[in-house]
């Protein structure tokens, strides 16, 4: 379908519509984010809310690049990349009545991208009123992506189009488990509190990029992601991707999640088990 014509919304999106979505991911990766690793100047960077939440040139290319297609493809879509929904605050709260709605982190993990380490993905995720249906989260370096919708189990595709489903991890005891955890945007209460906890586990750690996070749960790399900061375009697509791979994602107190929800734990892990187990295990954090 020509790129300036409106592609027919349908529930689940079409093999066309995923291809199209993939593509127009891929295209930006090629042309703004790809030539700007390793090669950017200290102009090509500035600070947000603080000296570790940084955005580059490549953040804002990627992202316009990304809406333009997206508005042509959907032009009734409510559309919410992180750049614009950082300085809008109130296009994210559209999300949770849209009928159909996107989400977008052009650079997850900025900060490892702009100091030259190879750990940041492109996220996309489509939402219904606030609800992900689709999932994808596309990896420059490696060129391949890890994609699901409600209807499918969620799939992995090599840049040479090879593809197989992905599978979280078998469940284990509380000892033997391995996550990842934000703990810098905890207030320090809650901070002693969780890296007490966290002696009990096998190992945890924190990558700097929810992408990457997301990802190795859904291929049973790990066992589960606490997050605390929940911008939507952070989280949308690994919710989505997270269960279709077999996994359960709600907030730490058990409520189903939503791009609405701004405050609070969003837990997800290899399965209903493993995330009752690590719920309980954190459950001071909700006192």
């Amino acid at each position: 379908m020509p790129e300036n014509l409106p592609m027919p919304v349908t529930a689940p999106f079409s093999r066309a519509q995923k291809a199209m979505l993939l593509n127009l991911v891929v295209r930006a990766a090629e042309a703004e984010i790809m030539p700007r690793f390793r090669t950017l100047d200290a102009g090509d960077i500035d600070a947000k809310s603080g000296p570790a939440d940084l955005v580059t040139v490549a953040d804002t290319a990627a992202e316009a690049l990304i809406t333009r297609g997206l508005q042509r493809a959907f032009p009734h879509a409510v559309i919410v990349g992180e750049e614009a929904g950082d300085t809008d605050k109130d296009v994210r709260a559209k999300l949770s009545t849209a009928e159909l709605g996107f989400t977008i982190d052009p650079v997850d993990g900025t900060w490892n991208f702009a100091r030259g380490l190879p750990a940041f993905g492109t996220m996309l995720s489509a939402c219904r009123f606030g609800r992900p249906v689709f999932g994808l989260i596309y990896d420059p370096v490696g060129r391949d992506v890890i994609w699901a919708d409600m209807e499918a189990p969620a799939t992995w595709r090599t840049r040479q189009g090879h593809t197989r489903d992905v599978k979280t991890a078998d469940a284990k005891p509380l000892s033997e488990l391995d996550g990842y955890i934000e703990l810098n945007p905890l207030p320090d209460t809650h901070k002693r509190i969780a890296m007490t906890k966290c002696l009990d586990l096998a190992h945890f750690g924190n990558l700097r990029c929810s992408a990457h996070h997301y990802r190795l749960l859904a291929q049973g790399a790990v066992d589960f992601n606490l997050a605390t900061k929940l911008s939507p375009w952070d989280h949308a697509a690994g919710v989505l991707i997270t269960q279709q791979s077999g996994g359960h994602c709600a907030m730490l107190d058990g409520t189903p999640y939503d791009t609405s929800i701004n405050n609070g734990y969003l837990l997800c892990a290899s399965s209903e088990k493993v995330w009752q187990s690590i719920a309980e295990h954190f459950a001071e954090l909700l006192a």
